[in-house]
């Protein structure tokens, strides 16, 4: 019959094999993390240079596409060793679909550059396109953090999200103004969108400085560099200044490359975000091992005791006594449980020292896990938009932007609306 311990020995086992999980899905975030920042930089390059009819970047384009075709073959063969028929992947269903909808987008890229070198695109269509594929990239991201059940390799993988995400605000914001200095306008709606994207980053990078560690949000402290963040801060000021007007073409280079700057410094605090989480793995995992090995011994021991506390090993006990020991009183100090009291109390320590750091774990992550959830509700206020109202989920995510940005809301708070008027929406939805 299995002991405690033995269950206890498969929990632990359960819980090494869910920390492996994040350990295999660490290495895929890198790529796509590789991948999203030369994205990022192509996107602004593109906007630059169909804002400008062509006269800027042109030279830049072609180079920055040749590196963006490197960084999607890794991740492609990253995508080709994952064990599409595991079992053991917790959120397998979600992940896969979301690597099918990246498929998807970069199999389509061909097209959009096409369309870019041609100019038939105007800059915010091919923002659009990056945009969504971006998305999607960072959706697998997500998932990744989505997945962890340890709080420690959770809130890192939460940090690593939120800051991915910030970053992608800030290649955005990179490419919105690129393109609005090379065409030399600016008015309110472009100011108002412009706002919005300094204001989501800086949510993003919040959340990532509120669950890092010392280090990392040291690193982003003393990483950046401030001649880049004033020049930046000054072209901005330029920009959201006017009420409508004219902006002087020659600053989007000026732009372009501050911001460049800028995100190239996020990109080395993501690497570092990237060793910090490997580390960590490794470490959760070692220990792990480590404590099953030493429960391992103990049930070792306690079969053998097993063994010698058998009924042959009593009747040859008994049969000692009957040539000059006392047979009854070896019978009698024969256990009648498997092992003594003390160990039954040292195992019944460890359970319950199992079951209360496990709770407490449970409690930690289910904190952490109220920003991940954040996103899950822009998800759902979305598929409700996409149903009742016939749109598809880029117009649908727009209409939650744009409402946001009118509200002057967070985009979470307008999801959270949307979800509480589900009732009174169309009544001839399907």
């Amino acid at each position: 019959m299995k002991s405690g311990l033995s269950f206890l020995i498969a929990a632990r086992r359960c819980e090494i094999s869910e920390l492996e999980q994040p350990m295999r899905t660490s290495a895929l975030v890198n790529v796509v993390g590789r991948l999203v920042h030369a994205l990022q930089k192509e996107r602004g390059i593109s906007n630059v240079f169909l804002a400008s009819r062509g006269q800027r970047f042109a030279a830049q384009l072609p180079l920055q596409v040749a590196e963006c075709r490197q960084a999607e073959a890794e991740l492609r063969t990253s995508f080709e060793k994952l064990d599409t028929d595991a079992g053991h992947i917790s959120n397998g269903a979600r992940l896969f679909s979301r690597i099918a909808f990246v498929l998807n987008g970069l199999d389509a890229l061909p097209g959009l550059r096409t369309r870019v070198a041609t100019m038939v695109l105007t800059p915010a269509d091919a923002t659009a396109a990056y945009v969504n594929l971006i998305s999607g990239l960072l959706a697998v991201v997500f998932e990744a953090a989505d997945s962890a059940t340890n709080p420690e390799i959770s809130r890192l993988l939460v940090a690593m999200f939120n800051f991915m995400q910030g970053k992608e605000f800030a290649g955005q914001e990179r490419a919105f103004g690129s393109g609005t200095f090379a065409s030399g306008r600016v008015d309110s709606a472009l100011q108002q969108q412009w706002q919005h994207l300094i204001h989501s980053e800086e949510r993003c990078v919040q959340v990532f400085i509120d669950f890092s560690t010392p280090s990392l949000r040291e690193l982003w402290q003393t990483s950046q560099n401030q001649t880049a963040l004033a020049e930046q801060e000054r072209l901005r000021r330029m920009a959201l200044s006017f009420k409508a007007g004219v902006l002087d073409p020659n600053l989007s280079q000026a732009w372009f490359d501050c911001c460049t700057l800028r995100i190239d410094t996020m990109k080395a605090v993501e690497d570092g975000l990237a060793d910090e989480l490997l580390q960590l793995c490794n470490r959760k995992i070692a220990q792990g091992r480590a404590e099953l090995h030493d429960q391992q011994m103990i049930l070792a021991a306690l079969s053998d005791q097993t063994v010698n506390a058998s009924p042959a090993a009593a009747d040859r006990a008994g049969t000692t006594g009957a040539t000059g020991t006392t047979g009854t009183a070896a019978t009698a100090a024969a256990p009648d449980t498997p092992y003594g009291p003390q160990v039954g109390r040292s195992i019944l320590d460890m359970v319950q020292d199992q079951a209360s750091r496990l709770q407490s774990m449970s409690d930690e992550l289910e904190t952490v896990r109220a920003s991940l959830n954040e996103r899950k509700l822009v998800e759902r206020a979305k598929g409700l938009l996409m149903t009742h109202r016939k749109l598809s989920e880029d117009e649908a995510y727009k209409m939650l932007r744009q409402t946001a940005m009118n509200q002057n809301r967070r985009l979470t708070d307008v999801a959270q609306s949307v979800l509480a008027m589900a009732d009174f929406l169309s009544a001839d939805a399907p």
